[in-house]
């Protein structure tokens, strides 16, 4: 518990972030008075975070921590139709304004059913939540910050993690395991991942603008290291979560 407090003690030196978090704690986002912790992962399509949160759900369940864990948009039979017309390749006519009330709409469904009830018995994993629509369609497709955020509290019932990896990753490196994918395993790309390079930046940018304004959550891991080595800072800075829910 000590650790968290420093990370995020450190960071309201700043008068940005102190107006930033005055106004995450007054307004609305649930976090420390539920029972269980909510750890997200986030970053551009190929950066790896699926293969953390694996790796991390392995961890919980060799210490016996009662977990559940969901991918999005998806992780329920509503919210895994909705997804299905989101990265269908065929769906090149989706409007941004449409792609953006999908996710929410998936988002909303998923956090009603499953991950809100799961909270009060279970710590609850999640490959993508709210902050992909603000990168991706706040950032990534123009639509806006605040506009993007606002709708996010909504569909979440300002339910936030209490921890969020970013897994940043170079365009560059990205466009390298695509390749390796794409030839080697047959992979198909969905619709966003065909997504071109100046896009997939406005999206980094999202996640950057996220890294500043919310320290106290949301923790950058360079991602272009080896699994393993990525593997150990997620679970050094884990435990610092299931301490402070006494789970360790």
């Amino acid at each position: 518990m000590e650790g968290l407090k420093e990370d995020w003690i450190k960071s309201l030196s700043n008068p940005l972030m102190l107006f930033s978090y005055i106004k995450h704690t007054l307004f609305g986002e649930k976090l420390s008075e539920r029972k269980f912790p909510l750890i997200s992962f986030e970053g551009i399509d190929f950066c790896g975070k699926s293969t953390q949160a694996k790796l991390l759900a392995k961890y919980l369940k060799e210490k016996g921590i009662p977990y559940r864990q969901f991918r999005e948009p998806g992780g329920v039979y509503i919210s895994e139709k909705i997804r299905n017309i989101l990265l269908d390749p065929g769906n090149k006519g989706l409007l941004d304004t449409t792609e953006l009330l999908l996710f929410a709409a998936a988002r909303a469904q998923i956090v009603g059913e499953e991950i809100e009830p799961s909270l009060e018995t279970k710590l609850v994993l999640l490959d993508r939540f709210h902050d992909s629509s603000v990168a991706y369609q706040g950032f990534g497709r123009g639509m806006g910050y605040k506009f993007v955020k606002e709708l996010q509290k909504y569909a979440t019932k300002g339910i936030y993690p209490d921890r969020t990896y970013w897994f940043n990753v170079s365009i560059e490196e990205v466009a390298k395991r695509k390749q390796v994918l794409t030839t080697n395993a047959n992979t198909k790309l969905d619709r966003i991942e065909v997504s071109k390079d100046n896009f997939y930046q406005k999206v980094i940018d999202g996640y950057k603008h996220i890294a500043r304004t919310e320290p106290w959550r949301f923790k950058t891991i360079n991602a272009k290291r080896s699994i393993d080595e990525i593997h150990n800072d997620v679970i050094n800075d884990a435990n610092k979560v299931l301490q402070k829910y006494n789970l360790l």
